[in-house]
């Protein structure tokens, strides 16, 4: 066991803060990229990966479901982030002397009324959280950075004003793998069942394999299709379901999707996080 826990982006990213959030005790792993992320968990240079895998504002994201069963990885817990984000420069400086602030091109939008009513220009970054590094680097008095409260503490930036989006509701969720899944715990609230899988090539086959979790009266909260290796006729699907795979309603609808396709993979069973309600 490593303790560590491996994250896309850099230190203070929101992602390092759902890592923070789930897993307190363990170390972050920045990585440059998802695959680095997946590949540290398959090392065992991490035990687990935190992964974004959808946006309340902007919706999945981009290239993470054809990852997911691809990694060998299975979904342990899912955790949900607030996107709350603050402004931030060196020490000392006022608001009225930021001439420019610099974020990840998704922030800046979402701060557009903070911004007009300081008359204060967006520029956007890579990385919202690597733009606070490079501001403490570079110590400019008339810049300032669109982040989380965690990146201003982590490069010793003054916060000068908090929870500045347009609209308070936006958040990310992540799902927290490993190398080895767990099917065997039950929450305190519902269970929740992710899989994917692809249609057999005949009439209805997606309308016939959904038709099973309708009649066992199981509720999809997910369906997301994709092409597999580009194809434009090679589609697979990714689900999650409530419930578990050794009731009885959810085994029977799973054995009822196995004739209309190729295959079923089950990439996690696990508790459905309280923020769900939010």
């Amino acid at each position: 066991m490593t303790n560590r826990i491996a994250f896309q982006g850099e230190p203070g990213a929101y992602s390092h803060e759902a890592c923070r959030n789930a897993r307190p005790d363990m170390e972050p792993l920045p990585c440059r990229t998802f695959e680095e992320v997946i590949d540290a968990v398959k090392s065992g240079a991490a035990d687990l990966a935190m992964l974004p895998v959808e946006n309340s504002t902007y919706g999945r994201v981009a290239d993470i479901h054809r990852m997911l069963p691809e990694s060998g990885l299975q979904i342990l817990e899912e955790a949900f982030v607030r996107v709350h984000i603050s402004l931030m420069a060196m020490p000392g400086v006022e608001i009225e002397q930021i001439e420019k602030v610099r974020a990840h091109l998704v922030l800046l939008p979402q701060c557009e009324s903070f911004l007009r009513r300081y008359g204060i220009k967006g520029e956007a970054a890579a990385d919202s959280a690597g733009a606070a590094a490079e501001l403490a680097d570079s110590k400019s008095m008339i810049e300032g950075v669109l982040a989380s409260d965690l990146a201003a503490d982590i490069h010793g930036l003054h916060i000068l004003a908090r929870h500045i989006e347009d609209h308070a509701h936006n958040t990310t969720r992540f799902l927290l793998m490993s190398r080895e899944g767990d099917h065997s715990r039950r929450g305190k609230h519902k269970m929740m069942t992710t899989f994917v899988f692809q249609v057999r090539n005949i009439p209805a086959a997606l309308y016939k394999a959904l038709g099973g979790f309708a009649t066992n009266g199981i509720n999809m909260t997910k369906l997301e299709s994709y092409m597999v290796d580009g194809s434009f006729t090679a589609t697979q699907f990714y689900a999650d379901i409530e419930g578990h795979p050794e009731d009885a309603h959810v085994k029977r609808a799973l054995e009822e999707i196995g004739y209309f396709t190729t295959n079923v993979e089950i990439l996690g069973v696990y508790p459905s996080a309280p923020e769900r309600e939010w």
